[in-house]
């Protein structure tokens, strides 16, 4: 049987509104379709009633406060309220543990509330990232536990989340949706929801297994590749050649449907994906006995990048002759992506307790993030305007280029003289280099073209801890 029901507008509700929950369900209200919300945190809930949005993606709040306005959108902490929808989205969170396993506490907490409630004819949706056989191993039987069959009563499909915080929304309409169901009838019914409700292409996997792998496919590659661009950049600085023109040049050649696409190297990589999906895949095949290493050579560099780029900004203000320990860091942007405020293991947070635990005064300035969250991540209060944080200060670190920094006039910050650039994630152009240097600032970057490093001794920091360890450790 199909289990999405006949008429053209089907009730949705989502379990877990977080990031990728609230996305969806604003997109869906947008479009005209009645929405349910559903978190165990009454904050989370009581904060929209009130019209506040803790989710920082342009555009969100709006379209939030619109469905809640209409009536279209309704957020609650009672799971009972599935029983009147036809579709049941689950896009609770699906973190790691240490030694790379699911961590399915919120899922099996969303699958067992979820099971008391569920009806003939409903279709469940999971969305979560999770490691191959979830969704038909795991789900299926947490669902079933409420007395119905999986596939004959109640469908189950899996669709995999591929967004980018900061154009989530935009991809939300227009990128493809992966779809497979335990059934054929059930992966019929969920191409039929998503063509229904966002009307964009459906790319049909054979098995839920084959979806699953989709999503820990994507963020494998991409933590994979940055992880090249970031060993690139290591050896672009040994010889003083700028990484951006070398990138540039090596992405021309022709390479299967494309070209070469080396991304951009930086101070890390964080969110909630990149830095835990790689460990699943490793997780998944060990446990199979098969050894996935370039899941964990990537993790590896990547969650390293923080403690390079404290040596490098320790380098350079030594070479500028000013004691590293005893000088001031600002540092602009905390968040893990430029233009979100979204902290989710933020690779500026390794970089702050390097330098911090070699003894730099380190301030911090991000007008995006949660000014609460984030002191209570990096254990010292935000500065509260870019003056305050830059006063005095022998280096400003810009570790995230917000919209709210192009515009500074860096002539006219009241840092100490001959105070360091570093380019962690703002990629300046040539021309604005120049610009910051007649200015009086020293420019240094990631593989930026400075004094080769082999010209100069490098100096090691305070070791800090690192999740790669950690898993490597497991391994």
């Amino acid at each position: 049987m199909r289990f999405l029901s006949d008429h053209d507008s089907p009730t949705v509700a989502v379990i877990g509104f977080g990031y990728v929950g609230s996305c969806v369900a604003a997109t869906l209200a947008e479009r005209g379709f009645d929405v349910i919300g559903i978190d165990t945190d009454p904050r989370l809930v009581e904060e929209l009633g009130r019209r506040e949005c803790r989710f920082n993606e342009h555009g969100l709040a709006e379209m939030l406060f619109s469905g809640l306005d209409s009536g279209r959108l309704r957020v609650t902490a009672d799971t009972a309220e599935v029983s009147a929808a036809d579709v049941v989205l689950i896009t609770v969170g699906t973190p790691v543990s240490d030694d790379g396993s699911l961590a399915d506490e919120q899922l099996r907490g969303a699958a067992l509330g979820l099971s008391k409630h569920l009806r003939p004819g409903q279709l469940v949706v999971l969305k979560s990232t999770v490691p191959p056989g979830t969704t038909r191993n795991l789900l299926g039987p947490l669902l079933e536990s409420g007395g119905l069959v999986a596939g004959e009563d109640f469908g189950l499909a899996f669709t995999p989340e591929r967004l980018a915080e900061g154009t989530a929304l935009q991809e939300l309409r227009t990128f493809p949706i992966v779809v497979s169901g335990l059934t054929p009838e059930c992966a019929a019914s969920v191409g039929e929801l998503w063509r229904r409700t966002l009307g964009v292409d459906i790319l049909p996997m054979e098995t839920l297994e084959a979806a699953e792998i989709v999503k820990l496919a994507d963020n494998w590659w991409i933590d994979l590749n940055i992880a090249m661009a970031n060993e690139l950049a290591k050896l672009c600085g040994l010889y003083g050649a700028d990484v951006l023109d070398v990138i540039a040049a090596a992405n021309t050649i022709p390479k299967g449907t494309g070209n070469v696409n080396i991304l951009l190297p930086s101070v890390g990589v964080g969110g909630s994906c990149l830095t835990k999906d790689p460990w699943m895949v490793w997780r998944t095949a060990d446990e199979f006995g098969v050894r996935i290493q370039t899941a964990a050579a990537g993790r590896q560099v990547n969650a390293g990048m923080p403690e390079y780029t404290a040596e490098l900004v320790f380098d350079e203000l030594a070479r500028l002759g000013k004691d590293p320990a005893k000088s001031t860091v600002a540092v602009l942007g905390l968040a893990f992506k430029n233009n979100t405020g979204d902290l989710r293991a933020t690779p500026t947070q390794g970089v702050v307790e390097a330098l911090a635990a070699s003894g730099a005064t380190v301030r911090l300035y991000d007008p995006l993030v949660d000014q609460e969250a984030a002191a209570g991540l990096f254990g010292m209060e935000l500065e509260t305007s870019l003056d305050e944080a830059v006063r005095g200060a022998d280096c400003v670190a810009v570790l995230a280029l917000h919209r709210d920094f192009l515009g500074i006039d860096f002539a006219a910050l009241p840092v100490a003289e001959s105070c360091l650039l570093f380019d962690g994630r703002a990629y300046y152009p040539k021309d604005k280099i120049s610009e910051l240097r007649k200015a009086g600032y020293v420019y240094r970057g990631i593989g930026r073209g400075e004094t080769p490093v082999a010209a100069r001794a490098t100096r090691r920091l305070v070791p800090v801890g690192s999740q790669s360890t950690r898993y490597l450790e497991a391994s």
